[in-house]
């Protein structure tokens, strides 16, 4: 049975850099939903939170994380896209979902390193601030995450594990 492999987890968390890596040591396609959502909307994520307001963008991204229904492919999607609507629920019954758990130290660490302003709801957060909104998020978030059918530590697993974690695991319930 083929189904789709969704990566989940926190924005910072690895997510498009793994999904890369798995795709290509699995055999598979690599899909970004962000990405696929960019190219069909022709503008940056964050200008189109600006234009449309978030609950447009998760409507249309609950939309694209559907049309990934019986891909044989590895998708990473946004953080926030398991958090809306059915969307974890229909990730884990269409599909693996994988999720790359962090502390909020690690997020916060990778996260100081990136441009923030990529990324519309950490607009203008650094240090502690930072910390502090991703320490609510995360909490907010882990409930979703967590329904996960394999989680991994990302720092302290190697890609051949989650690779090994994955297979196990889709041999095991097919």
């Amino acid at each position: 049975m083929v189904r789709p492999i969704f990566i989940v987890g926190f924005m910072g968390s690895g997510k498009t850099t793994l999904g890369k890596k798995i795709a290509a040591a699995m055999g598979r396609p690599f899909v970004d939903l962000d990405h696929e959502i960019v190219a069909h909307i022709g503008m940056s994520i964050p200008e189109y939170f600006n234009m449309h307001g978030e609950t447009h963008f998760r409507v249309l991204e609950s939309e694209f994380l559907k049309k990934q229904k019986g891909k044989n492919a590895i998708i990473s999607t946004g953080g926030g896209t398991p958090c809306f609507f059915d969307n974890m629920q229909w990730i884990v019954e269409n599909g693996i979902a994988l999720y790359l758990q962090h502390s909020p130290k690690s997020l916060w660490s990778r996260l100081s390193k990136s441009d923030v302003n990529k990324r519309p709801v950490l607009k203008g957060l650094n240090g502690d601030e930072l910390l502090t909104f991703i320490e609510t998020k995360l909490e907010e978030r882990i409930p979703f995450y967590s329904q996960a059918q394999v989680s991994v530590d990302q720092i302290q697993t190697s890609l051949e594990e989650v690779v090994q974690q994955l297979k196990h695991y889709q041999i095991y319930t097919d």
